[in-house]
């Protein structure tokens, strides 16, 4: 399954979800409305004619009437509302991003200069990770109260996802283990679960809000003391009557709701489990984490009760399931061994085991890998390595951690290092230009960014060229801890950097959407919404596919040709798209272009990334510069291609 397919599935599973919501919802409404029509009956009430208060109806049981629009007017009315207000209200909590989540159950940011081993160790998986995947570097997590081993990853998008652990995890795991977990998360970032699960969240605390209602009425009571056989009695015995209704259809319906969350949950971490095997080509690792869960009195389990609503984030069953397990929101241990293993036996991890820990580079305990040659780029090629983890991919972040040196893996880590190193990757080779470029950086961006630069320089000038983008998308979890005059400041020197020359090349380019995206800095077209249709874009991918045949065309024969190339992928578009001339702004064209076609439907941007690539290698081959371009661009419209291409 490819990346636009899982994210297609995950918006089918989101559509489900909703359809499921509303049903639930409606069961509600119908069930509470004929609990109501039977406590007004029984105390001898019913609802007016507007349904904005009760009279007396000396009918009693003999003479229900079922059907009172009025009244169902208003209970519908009254339970869309609390619980739409209520779902929108966790979703507004949640959508800050991973960061979010993360601090909501009490996790602490892991700091990037640690001199913790197991959490530096934890660190460098996530940033080959990142490197192999092509995804912005998340940020790390941890949980550490808990012993148990688990881990999830939580987000809205590829730009906000954040990986956490608990701290049993980074203790009780060897590398390989380690390494293995990590890729299922990242498969749920790649795979899209990530904003379904948030989703989530949402609509179950909407559902059992009205439960809590109820349980607070309930409660209240407790305050009450009627004297007996009087009005007050009666009113009380009302009250609790309304009480136990809304308890009741509050928890029912969070039952069934824990139902959808648990069916949902279950079918996606088998394909999350083979993604990392695909990834890592260690089955061993994820097999023997889940070994070790089952072989540890306190497995995977969660203590702390604010994780008690994420239970379907996590790698593992991190809460017991109740109802005889069909609240459980992950496949049993075994089940899942025997999915990746088929010869297991049934035997977990005898504790204890001493983990070996000691500090490790950036490739572990892998061979030195050999410089991966770039096979030649075809659109199909292309679009299969758009979200995937291959073990070729391992392999070409192996090679490419290996170019980036020490100082550079170290500078990343911190505010300043990381803002001097997106200074520093647009550094002119020419040392009076650089001289140049110096000024403007301490002049623009600050001191503190100019001396962090300093050292850094040969270290930046000698980096490959295919390197230097996966160094950038390592950047941004630094860069968030700027302040917001820091920022500002280091995003001037970035554009005084880039205009100082009175020319914009694509690398330059790049490097500001890039990380103007993934930073969340960049304009907001209006309206926001999802776009469905090439139609509705189609001056957009002009512009795209205009840009991409300009790219290193030696004349307008080519030019036209290597448009043609991508337009092909979209015949009978109307209206129908059109080459656009070379010309100064076309940069800035390709910038507004790109912030539209990121609100586009996965299919939609399928078609556009696929005639690109096809616009680039119409003449055979693909260039250093256009395969930056074409990775800077995928990234941007949150499409993650690896440095395998």
């Amino acid at each position: 399954m490819d990346f636009f397919e899982a994210q297609a599935r995950a918006k089918k599973r989101t559509t489900r979800l909703v359809v499921l919501f509303v049903l639930a919802v409606l069961g509600i409404i119908a069930a509470g409305y004929f609990a109501f029509i039977f406590l007004t009956a029984m105390h001898g009430l019913r609802a007016n004619a507007s349904g904005t208060g009760l009279e007396r109806d000396s009918g009693g049981f003999d003479h229900i009437q079922l059907w009172q629009p009025g009244a169902f007017i208003a209970f519908s009315l009254l339970t869309v509302a609390v619980v739409g207000i209520s779902a929108l209200f966790k979703w507004f909590q949640l959508r800050a991003g991973g960061r979010a989540i993360a601090e909501m159950v009490g996790a602490r940011l892991v700091p990037a200069q640690t001199t913790d081993l197991r959490e530096r160790q934890l660190l460098n998986i996530i940033e080959e990770m990142s490197i192999a995947s092509g995804l912005p570097l998340p940020s790390v997590y941890v949980l550490d109260d808990e012993a148990g081993i688990n881990a999830f990853a939580a987000g809205l998008t590829t730009s906000d996802a954040v990986v956490t652990v608990t701290r049993g995890t980074l203790e009780k795991l060897n590398r390989d283990e380690l390494q293995g977990v990590v890729a299922h998360e990242f498969s749920h970032i790649l795979n899209g679960d990530m904003r379904l699960n948030v989703r989530l969240t949402a609509v179950l605390h909407g559902i059992l809000v009205i439960g809590l209602i109820g349980r607070g009425i309930i409660e209240s009571l407790r305050f009450s003391r009627p004297r007996r056989n009087s009005k007050e009695g009666g009113g009380v015995l009302v009250v609790l009557s309304v009480g136990l209704v809304l308890l009741v259809l509050g928890y029912v319906g969070y039952f069934f709701g824990r139902l959808i969350q648990a069916a949902v949950s279950r079918q996606r971490e088998f394909l999350a489990d083979a993604s990392a095997v695909q990834f890592t080509r260690n089955p061993s690792g994820i097999t023997g984490a889940l070994k070790k869960i089952g072989g540890y009195a306190l497995g995977s389990r969660i203590q702390s009760t604010k994780a008690s609503e994420l239970s379907h984030f996590f790698f593992s069953q991190g809460f017991l399931s109740s109802f005889g397990g069909l609240w459980a929101t992950h496949p049993p241990l075994d089940e899942r061994i025997r999915a990746v293993d088929a010869s297991f036996d049934g035997k977990y991890f005898e504790p204890p085991q001493v983990v070996d820990v000691a500090s490790e580079s950036w490739s572990g305990r892998r061979k030195p890998a050999q410089p991966a040659s770039n096979p030649a780029l075809t659109p199909l090629a292309f679009i299969a390595s758009i979200g995937t983890l291959e073990s070729g991919h391992a392999d070409r972040a192996h090679h490419l951690a290996g170019t980036i040196t020490a100082s550079l893996r170290e500078a990343v880590r911190t505010p300043e290092g990381a803002a001097a190193i997106a200074c520093g990757l647009l550094l002119d080779i020419d040392a009076t230009a650089r001289a140049r470029q110096r000024a403007l950086i301490r002049h623009h961006g600050g001191d503190r960014i100019a001396s962090a630069l300093f050292p850094l320089e040969n270290d930046l000038l000698a980096l490959p060229q295919e390197a230097r983008l996966p160094l950038l998308l390592l950047t941004p979890p630094a860069l968030r801890q700027l302040s917001a005059v820091d920022l500002a400041r280091l995003l001037a020197a970035l554009d005084e950097l880039v205009h100082a020359d009175n020319h914009v090349s694509v690398f330059e380019f790049a490097l500001q959407k890039v990380l103007t995206h993934h930073l969340d800095l960049g304009a907001r077209p209006a309206g926001r919404r999802e776009i469905y249709s090439p139609a509705d874009v189609s001056p957009e991918i002009s512009v795209v596919l205009s840009f991409g045949a300009h790219l290193g065309a030696t004349d307008e024969a080519s030019v036209k040709l290597a448009f043609n190339a991508g337009a092909s992928g979209f015949a009978g578009l109307h209206p129908a798209l059109a080459l656009r001339p070379a010309g100064s702004r076309e940069l800035d064209h390709l910038d507004v272009a790109l912030d539209k076609l990121a609100l586009a439907y996965g299919p939609v941007k399928k078609r556009v990334l696929t005639a690109l690539a096809a616009t680039v290698s119409s003449d055979g081959r693909i260039e250093p510069d256009e395969a930056e371009l074409v990775r800077a661009l995928a990234s941007a419209l949150d499409c993650p291609i690896p440095p395998a291409i």
